[in-house]
């Protein structure tokens, strides 16, 4: 049987060697090494404001049909409501934004446990308990049976991006102060941080529960068997990386213009493949979240953005070139740690797996960002 030691004839196959070798999707440099660290430090920031929100509305707007004070998180006062008209604030919007598109394109485990029987008896226990005190909503679940739970699911998914995002938050963070001490010297080591942060995670435990008069509400117990790494961190990979959607004012949603493929699976509006260009402009929901970084951005990483040609006329698109980068450093640690084999591994058989499992990422990639960083 042929061996995997042969060069690859992929149009990435120099990114193949290099992930083979252990180097990753973004190249080595000085350069990156201070972006990837320096906006993962201000995407930590945002990313535990976001998670935050996420949790307090799965958790405490629980079936709230008009909830006007959600990105409050219980904090409801004369200031932050003039600041929230103001518009001095975390865009909150982005967050729900990403828990969408995840929510429209499935997470398989997921999804199979929230059409089962039991999430049905459960969530129904929920509902009629929140029913009690409110005579409007039962009349609408009588006439719409299906509407309150499928809110339900929506909850869900609130939570469940929610547990991911604190998860990756608190590992962004920690990266930047070893990073700030010395320890991550190079972007293989940013990689091998964050796969590290992920296996660590992987099996953690994917739960949500209300609490309801007093009671506690089980909605996704711990006995359906979702965890960290495959129910949430994949599907967060494949919907908001990869898929997400089309922005408005970019293309057209005609059907007759032809501009979005019918085909779901054909998607790849994601952080991989955006054009940073438009960021910036109204309309395009990645601009919130470069706003949001833009608040948080370390010094050292600003004053590099200070140097360039427009100065601080164009800082939205720096700052998605470099998330960009750093988002392709997550994909390799996500590469590496679902890889069949060890990527370095010497035996031939499980070369030539590694190299079929690395040539259909690379086959996603082609219309990517990627080679932007690859010249």
């Amino acid at each position: 049987m042929p061996t995997a030691t042969y060069p690859s004839v992929h149009v990435l196959a120099p990114i193949i060697d290099r992930l083979e070798q252990g180097g990753a999707l973004l190249p080595e440099s000085p350069e990156n090494l201070v972006e990837v660290v320096g906006i993962l430090k201000s995407y930590g920031v945002v990313l535990d404001a976001y998670q935050t929100n996420l949790l307090y509305i799965a958790n405490h707007q629980f079936l709230v049909l008009f909830p006007f004070f959600k990105y409050f998180n219980g904090e409801v006062t004369l200031q932050k409501l003039l600041k929230h008209w103001w518009h001095d604030r975390i865009n909150y919007e982005f967050a729900e934004y990403c828990m969408k598109a995840m929510l429209w394109h499935g997470a398989d485990k997921l999804d199979v446990y929230l059409d089962s029987e039991e999430f049905r008896q459960r969530a129904t226990a929920a509902i009629q308990a929140k029913l009690k005190s409110n005579p409007i909503m039962g009349g609408l679940n009588r006439l719409f049976p299906e509407f309150l739970l499928e809110q339900v699911r929506v909850s869900c998914y609130y939570s469940a991006l929610g547990q991911f995002w604190n998860v990756m938050s608190r590992m962004f963070l920690i990266l930047s102060d070893r990073y700030d001490q010395g320890e991550i010297r190079s972007i293989a080591d940013v990689v091998d941080h964050i796969r590290n942060g992920l296996v660590e995670a992987a099996a953690n435990p994917i739960t949500y529960a209300v609490e309801i008069g007093g009671k506690t509400f089980d909605i996704i117990p711990k006995s359906a068997g979702l965890t960290f790494l495959m129910d949430t961190a994949v599907p967060y990979v494949e919907a908001v990386f990869f898929r997400s959607f089309p922005f408005f004012g970019t293309v057209s949603y005609n059907a007759q213009a032809h501009q979005i493929s019918p085909e779901q699976a054909d998607f790849n509006y994601g952080a991989l493949y955006a054009d940073p260009l438009p960021i910036g402009g109204a309309g395009i929901p990645p601009t919130l979240l470069m706003q949001d970084m833009l608040h948080f951005i370390p010094p050292y990483l600003e004053k590099i953005y200070l140097k360039g040609v427009r100065s601080q006329d164009d800082m939205r698109v720096k700052i998605c070139l470099s998330f960009q980068k750093s988002m392709f450093c997550v994909t390799t640690a996500a590469i590496q740690g679902l890889a069949p084999h060890p990527l370095n591994t010497t035996d031939p058989q499980a070369r030539q797996e590694n190299r079929a499992y690395l040539e259909q990422w690379m086959d996603r990639f082609v219309s990517s960002r990627l080679m932007t960083f690859n010249p």
